[in-house]
């Protein structure tokens, strides 16, 4: 049977990065939209995979880093209107090639917003600019501004964050179900947050375990990771961010808020590889994860925040809680003691994956039949078998980003856009088959389970959902 064809299109893709997310990627829009590998462009600061787009009909392969200098010499004579840059890589100013098809009338994605080289660690920079918050504020204000086109420009779509927000659409609906609350699927951003508000959602955690394993194990002085080891180090030095709910009794002693900007979030003064969190999947059980920040921290608490005039109402806590896979946490540890200073040698593992998968999901705190996940469960064996050149952590982001890129094909003129912002069902149609098993579970685990008999006096029992009692201190 033929791939479905989800869009044609007739210009020119630009795909800027091109590590692991990039050659994952690249057979799937080339399986499932009706373009010729010569209309696609590649820049990328190493040679690694040039094969692997040649073996795909891609010649135009460019070793050529995009800077704050070089980007529009390099850009500007190639990009025209209709035309469609996808920006996978790091260290790549989200905001400035947004503004960039914002004058010339090109369609635009990304998988995580990024600054230019060093804004995540630059020091001279204040906390808010170094965070996720403040460059989403940055790129959603391109939407206020008068430019010649108002192309679609897709904010943060891979998996986490992207394709976890629609994650979220689709727990909701099944709660409502489970607990026999009679609804309409809602049409507004408005019907979203008051359902959740109704279910009496006070938590969002992004629920992450990944038990892939590669043949070799972590060495000293190797930084070992599923995707990309410098993005992983990048945001995860990062301040933790979280969407911050209207049910907090209190700020946590780190806690800062955001000087500027739709006030849905607060950062911690503290790295997210240095913030752990409590959290549950079905597999795993409890755990404990990072407190990484992430797009969809922020952009899930606006979204399903419920006003009452200018006063906000409603809104839950959202945050990552990542646990990667082991040799990764080991290349963490390893990582803050040496104080954040990365370590020289960095491995991908993908190819030398021996057994694992990964295990992602939401976790819904707060309702009365208990807390809910809904997520995708995709071993290394099925990622392979489902397209080449993946493995589960990159399937589950690439088909995140080929049903963003097939949504604003077919959606090119709705400027700036947030995940929520766009249509779950059709989303979530594309990205499915490539998902492995999708999994909704309903679950006793509070994160006060096990931990009444230390300390009990440090525990808010009123209310189990506080981040107090989340938070690793």
């Amino acid at each position: 049977m033929s791939p479905v064809q989800y869009a044609t299109f007739s210009g020119r893709l630009i795909m800027i990065g091109f590590g692991s997310i990039g050659q994952g990627v690249l057979p799937l829009i080339l399986r499932h939209i009706q373009l010729k590998p010569e209309q696609i462009t590649i820049f990328t600061a190493h040679e690694w995979g040039r094969d692997i787009a040649a073996a795909q009909g891609v010649t135009d392969f460019r070793l050529q880093p995009l800077t704050r200098e070089n980007y529009l010499t390099l850009l500007g004579p190639l990009v025209h209107k209709g035309d469609f840059i996808v920006n996978l890589s790091y260290d790549v100013s989200s905001p400035a090639l947004m503004e960039l098809c914002h004058t010339v009338g090109a369609l635009y994605l990304d998988s995580c917003i990024e600054p230019w080289a060093g804004g995540y660690y630059d020091p001279t920079l204040t906390p808010t600019e170094r965070s996720n918050y403040g460059l989403r504020e940055l790129a959603l204000s391109i939407n206020r501004r008068n430019w010649p086109h108002r192309p679609t420009c897709v904010l943060t779509h891979g998996v986490n964050p992207g394709l976890i927000s629609h994650f979220v659409k689709d727990a909701l609906l099944n709660m409502a179900r489970d607990t026999g609350l009679t609804i309409s699927t809602p049409k507004t951003r408005e019907d979203w947050a008051r359902l959740a508000q109704q279910l009496g959602i006070k938590v969002i955690h992004i629920a992450e375990r990944d038990t892939q394993v590669a043949a070799r194990r972590k060495q000293p002085g190797e930084f070992v990771n599923t995707w990309s080891v410098e993005a992983f180090a990048g945001e995860g030095s990062q301040p933790s961010e979280l969407g911050w709910g209207t049910h907090e009794k209190n700020l946590p002693s780190s806690g800062r808020r955001h000087p500027i900007g739709c006030q849905a979030a607060i950062y911690l003064e503290q790295p997210g590889v240095a913030t752990r969190v409590r959290s549950w999947t079905p597999l795993e059980g409890p755990y404990m994860g990072y407190l990484i920040t992430h797009g969809e921290s922020i952009s899930l608490a606006d979204y399903l925040t419920v006003r009452d005039g200018s006063e906000v109402a409603y809104r839950p806590t959202v945050h990552y809680a990542y646990h990667p896979c082991d040799d990764a946490v080991l290349s963490i540890h390893e990582y803050c003691g040496k104080g954040y200073v990365l370590q020289d040698n960095h491995r991908l593992i993908k190819e030398d994956i021996v057994s694992g998968m990964d295990e992602l999901g939401v976790l819904l705190g707060g309702n009365p039949k208990g807390a809910y996940w809904y997520g995708s469960r995709l071993t290394i064996e099925q990622a392979r078998a489902l397209c080449p050149h993946n493995g589960a952590t990159s399937l589950q982001t690439t088909s995140g980003v080929l049903g963003g890129i097939v949504w604003a094909l077919k959606n090119p003129e709705r400027g700036v856009v947030d995940p929520e912002e766009m249509d779950h069902d059709v989303i979530m149609n594309i990205a499915r088959p490539y998902l492995g098993e999708m999994v909704g579970v309903w679950s006793e685990w509070t994160p006060l389970l096990g931990r009444e008999r230390f300390f009990p006096e440090s525990l808010d029992r009123q209310d189990p959902w506080q981040f107090s009692n989340i938070l690793v201190a």
